[in-house]
């Protein structure tokens, strides 16, 4: 088993999905058993990206790696260059897309620094806007699922000797800290997925020559981690 299907698996067993040795954690076990009802109940899945670059090869990866396993997707997306999710929350399309799509998972992802602030930041700059995206989406019967990112390939340039596995953490923590802050939200884990080919030597693939956004490879993996979290079962299952 490769790096990556290994990470898939474990990261299935969190999800409590599939047979494993180590119990799910009780955090978000609500959200995970709706899904899971979701994806029993509805053959052709619907999922809404909300986000910005880093979200916009996405949508198209995740349904050709869905299609490969069988699983038909209905994707769409709410994603511009730059944009942070407290713009999203006070532009109406967006909004409207969510409400008027008829989504089972609404995908949320912030830019690429903010989850990495300092806390206190981090909280006046994100959890706003994610309570009231998560909300919308919530009020329209979709399960909202956040997108962790991963750090960029040399760090932040604007944190003084930052490289990709310091910001990594600041990212895990801070999505963490944001899942809770919306009620025990989902987190598709896609940062570790990365982090764990970074380990492995094969950083370098995932990353285009800016050293943040994802080439079609960095897609590739994104989207295998969003089936493993959506669907429940490790890549190649």
């Amino acid at each position: 088993m490769n790096s990556i299907a290994r990470y898939l698996m474990n990261f299935s067993c969190l999800l409590g999905l599939i047979g494993c040795a180590t119990p799910a954690p009780p955090a978000g076990a609500q959200a995970r058993h709706q899904l899971a009802e979701r994806v029993r109940e509805d053959p052709e899945l619907a999922v809404l990206f909300v986000g910005n670059s880093y979200s916009f090869g996405v949508p198209k990866a995740f349904s050709k790696y869905a299609a490969s396993h069988g699983k038909k997707v209905r994707t769409g997306h709410a994603t511009s260059g730059g944009w942070t999710l407290e713009r999203h929350s006070k532009h109406e399309p967006t909004l409207r897309k969510i409400r008027e799509g008829r989504w089972d998972v609404v995908v949320i992802q912030e830019q690429s620094r903010i989850p990495a602030l300092p806390p206190r930041e981090r909280a006046a700059t994100m959890f706003p806007p994610l309570r009231q995206l998560v909300a919308v989406a919530r009020e329209k019967g979709a399960v909202p699922v956040l997108y962790q990112t991963w750090g960029r390939r040399d760090g932040d340039a604007e944190v003084p000797g930052d490289d990709f596995l310091a910001m990594n953490q600041r990212l895990r923590e801070g999505y963490r800290a944001a899942a809770m802050e919306a009620g025990e939200t989902l987190v598709a884990p896609v940062g570790d997925a990365w982090e764990a080919e970074v380990r492995a030597g094969r950083g370098n693939a995932l990353f285009m020559e800016d050293g943040s956004h994802p080439t079609p490879k960095g897609d590739q993996l994104t989207a295998a981690t969003f089936y493993a979290a959506i669907y429940g079962v490790a890549a190649g299952d």
